[in-house]
């Protein structure tokens, strides 16, 4: 059985990844890893999917790094390290340059590099009662996974150093309330809504969400001045679109846009 799996709905354009290794809560060891990114990579390659669905099997999203890995041979954990990440740092800046937004749907344990890549995703939804943690600390490591790039983003340096140097466990609702993730939902309707978020997303102008979503990633790293000209040409850009002429004309008309996500 896969260590990921991919599955595509050739209607909607909704794609799922589920990280699929349920009897370790989800945890990453390298051959998960690289299933990770096997499933991933081939997104770049279809343009028909618009919407990108990231969540765990079983009873947890992802409980961090499978660290009896690193036990097994502390004088070759640094190889484990490079060839983990040699296999996630491809699928996370995946998933980053998707036009299509990621929607990541958590419940369970989201800790270590699970919580790294549950930031990476563009919005996040959880059940009650999911714990989030990060940890690193308690094993006398620095975050990975991009948790030092989206992590200070979202909650700004004290609340990310906090969640690093402290290592809090906070609840679905505190997750919420600092800015980690979107919504929080009942358990048993977790599936349900991630499926109405879903598609909503994947019927909206999924280029127009590309071209956000790079913008949102350059901007703190840009001056004022740049950021106008970025958004100047995105905008001109995006209007030469079917979705721009078609939003234009639905807005106009007071009817619900068709976009086709080009």
């Amino acid at each position: 059985m896969s260590l990921a799996l991919r599955t595509v709905d050739a209607e909607t354009g909704i794609a799922t990844i589920t990280v699929n290794r349920p009897e370790v809560l989800n945890a990453l060891d390298v051959p998960t890893a690289r299933a990770i990114c096997a499933a991933v990579l081939p997104l770049r390659q279809m343009p028909d999917v618009r919407c990108v669905v990231l969540r765990g099997a079983g009873r947890a999203f992802i409980a961090g790094g499978d660290l009896s890995r690193f036990a097994d041979d502390f004088d070759q954990a640094a190889s484990v390290v490079h060839d983990l990440l040699d296999a996630l740092h491809p699928a996370i800046i995946t998933l980053r340059s998707l036009n299509a937004p990621v929607l990541g749907v958590v419940h369970g344990a989201v800790a270590g590099a699970g919580l790294s890549l549950m930031a990476g995703c563009d919005l996040v939804l959880a059940a009650q009662g999911t714990r989030f943690v990060l940890a690193y600390d308690r094993i006398g490591a620095a975050p990975d996974c991009g948790g030092t790039w989206f992590l200070p983003r979202l909650l700004g340096p004290r609340r990310a150093a906090e969640l690093m140097m402290l290592s809090p466990t906070w609840d679905a609702d505190q997750a919420l309330a600092y800015g980690l993730i979107n919504r929080v939902v009942a358990a048993e309707q977790l599936d349900t809504e991630a499926a109405t978020v879903a598609a909503q997303l994947a019927k909206g102008p999924t280029a127009a969400y590309g071209r956000y979503k790079r913008l949102a990633d350059a901007s703190l790293g840009a001056d004022l001045v740049t950021q106008l000209e970025a958004e100047r040409e995105a905008f001109a850009s995006g209007t030469r679109s079917a979705d721009f002429r078609e939003g234009v004309s639905a807005f106009l008309a007071k009817r619900p846009a068709d976009f086709a996500g080009r």
